[in-house]
């Protein structure tokens, strides 16, 4: 078991990332674990993230290493910089989460940390002593990742035609970019939500609060958005209707299988995905692989098998015949460009599939161990015999934040509704009684 790393990085309240030393640390360990001499980082809009980024880069200049820093950098950016130069990329951020949480994503060479590495940190974490640390550090300020990264998108000949677009940013890490996306290839776009204070990150707006998107996208054609980082992105059409990760993906695969883009025809899902649009994929003839939550489960099952497409319900989605990694800004404007090869509009693609009714309701202040209860078990496989089939029943905790998920869909909302509030108060009750016991 891992302490420190969870499904994506490290994540935590911005004051842990901050006391005892623990973001010099990390700096330091990462030095000793790759033995490298050069470092680019990226951090999002949080006030917390460029203390954590001087408190990494003390810990990287004590053992030689230079730093170069992106500022107004998304992962994707970082993660790509880091493919590009064969090099240690660090991106400080907490994704979707609330301003006063922040996070620490790792990529060697491009890619994200695997559990080898991240144990071998943890483990030179453990055993630094942050009174050794140096008041002193350096980094160099450059835009040469956001060149590079705006380099690779003209490569891609992304144009959205006469397509009028608007753009969540959450006041994210993508709110800089966007500006030179919109004027490149969305000549009729408009981004939202571009005014970050340190403190607005993801609040109220962006990938999990789509309110606002929903608010303002009728007077578009379409609606996008991103979180804190820019990694994720959902839409909103323009009647209003939320179109998830899973059902982007099936208009992707749709897309790239008649283009003969589409490795075996084959789509890398999660054990999240809606039984609906399970259907559909069915339908078009499109076979799938569903994998545990998270996306460096979903970019393993494709590395192994070399698929071009997977993602999650989230939003996180890889194209992996265009980046390697999760792009929000990428996904965006492969969609647009869909729409305008094809000649038609989401809604075309919406009368498809029919998603079944999905509820997901997160439970604080529960020990995690209740999913080992007798009762809890023995309640879901009854909960699974009474869908019998084309169901979702999804209990695990969170890899990102301190809570327990539990997730269900099925054709019947009415029968949905009875099973997962049964499931809910069964899980509070025993699990505050597990929780009591382990405090007292």
């Amino acid at each position: 078991m891992k302490k420190y790393f969870g499904t994506d990085g490290i994540r935590s309240n911005s004051l842990y990332l901050l006391s005892n030393g623990f973001s010099y640390k990390v700096g330091k360990a990462v030095a000793k674990a790759f033995d490298v001499k050069e470092v680019i980082i990226g951090c999002d809009t949080r006030e917390s993230s460029l203390p954590i980024l001087n408190e990494i880069t003390k810990g990287l200049n004590q053992l030689g290493v230079v730093v170069y820093f992106q500022e107004n950098a998304t992962t994707p950016m970082i993660a790509y910089y880091s493919k590009l130069k064969e090099m240690i990329g660090i991106m400080i951020t907490a994704s979707h989460n609330p301003y006063f949480d922040n996070g620490i994503k790792i990529f060697n060479k491009g890619y994200k940390t695997d559990d080898e590495i991240e144990e071998k940190i943890e483990n030179f974490i453990n055993n630094i002593n942050e009174n050794d640390a140096n008041s002193n550090y350096s980094y160099v300020k450059t835009n040469e990742p956001l060149n590079a990264y705006l380099r690779f998108f003209d490569s891609l000949l992304l144009e959205a035609g006469a397509i009028n677009a608007c753009f969540d940013c959450a006041n994210g890490a993508s709110y800089k970019i966007i500006e030179e996306v919109i004027k490149r290839y969305v000549p009729k776009g408009k981004a939202y939500n571009v005014s970050p204070n340190g403190k607005n990150i993801n609040d109220g707006v962006g990938s999990t609060h789509l309110d606002f998107l929903k608010s303002v996208v009728g007077s578009h054609d379409i609606g996008f958005a991103f979180d804190g980082d820019a990694d994720r992105c959902l839409i909103v059409s323009k009647n209003g209707k939320i179109v998830d990760g899973d059902m982007m993906m099936y208009i992707y695969a749709s897309y790239m299988k008649k283009k003969g883009l589409l490795k075996d025809n084959h789509v890398v899902l999660t054990k999240m995905s809606n039984p609906g649009i399970l259907k559909a994929f069915k339908e078009e003839n499109i076979t799938y692989s569903l994998c545990d939550v998270g996306d460096k489960y979903v970019k393993a099952e494709m590395d192994e098998y070399s698929y071009t497409l997977g993602g999650e319900a989230s939003g996180h989605i890889i194209l992996n015949h265009l980046m390697h990694s999760g792009d929000g800004v990428l996904m965006a404007l492969y969609m647009l460009k869909i729409l305008k090869e094809e000649n038609c509009n989401l809604e075309d693609y919406l009368k498809k599939v029919t998603p079944y009714p999905f509820k997901m309701i997160n439970i604080k202040d529960v020990s995690k161990d209740v999913l080992k209860d007798e009762e809890v078990i023995n309640l879901t496989k009854k909960i699974k015999e009474i869908f019998k089939e084309d169901y979702l029943v999804l209990i695990r905790p969170s890899g990102t934040e301190p809570l327990i998920r539990v997730t269900m869909s099925y054709k019947d909302v009415k029968i949905l509704n009875e099973q997962i509030n049964q499931m809910v108060d069964l899980i509070k009750e025993k699990g505050k009684m597990i929780w009591h016991t382990l405090l007292f």
